[in-house]
């Protein structure tokens, strides 16, 4: 179900919880939410649809991937300076990413993956995760 964005910052600053396999509803919609919005964004955190859990969405490949509970296990590649917009909020802001990371997630079966991203899907995923620490950029 395609869900409405969420726009207050009060609520956006919130850091979400862990997922859970009974989250799995929220994963399909914020899927399907990107899917919506899919010709000017190119990821999603589940917070950014008024659920405060640790699940993601972002397009690989033009196909939209759920990342649930992700965790950064290695960082990698120069540090550099994006300049990012994002659904929820007006404008433009500046953040400061890395270009290559090693994720641990869980699927939207609940199985553990591992998986390297590269470049501009890498700095979406950081954009993400910082939506679930409740950190806006």
């Amino acid at each position: 179900m395609i869900r409405e964005i969420v726009t207050d910052p009060i609520l956006l600053s919130r850091p979400s919880r862990e997922a859970t396999m009974e989250d799995l509803t929220i994963a399909a919609d914020l899927k399907d939410t990107l899917r919506a919005h899919a010709d000017h964004c190119a990821g999603m955190a589940a917070n950014m649809i008024g659920q405060s859990v640790r699940v993601i969405a972002v397009f690989v490949a033009d196909q939209p991937l759920v990342l649930i509970n992700p965790q950064i296990i290695k960082a990698e590649g120069r540090k550099y300076t994006a300049e990012e917009g994002c659904l929820s909020l007006p404008g433009t802001r500046r953040a400061q990413r890395f270009e290559k990371l090693q994720l641990r997630y869980q699927d939207e079966q609940g199985r553990i993956k591992q998986r390297t991203f590269n470049g501009f899907t890498a700095q979406v995923i950081q954009h993400e995760l910082d939506h679930c620490e409740g950190i806006l950029i």
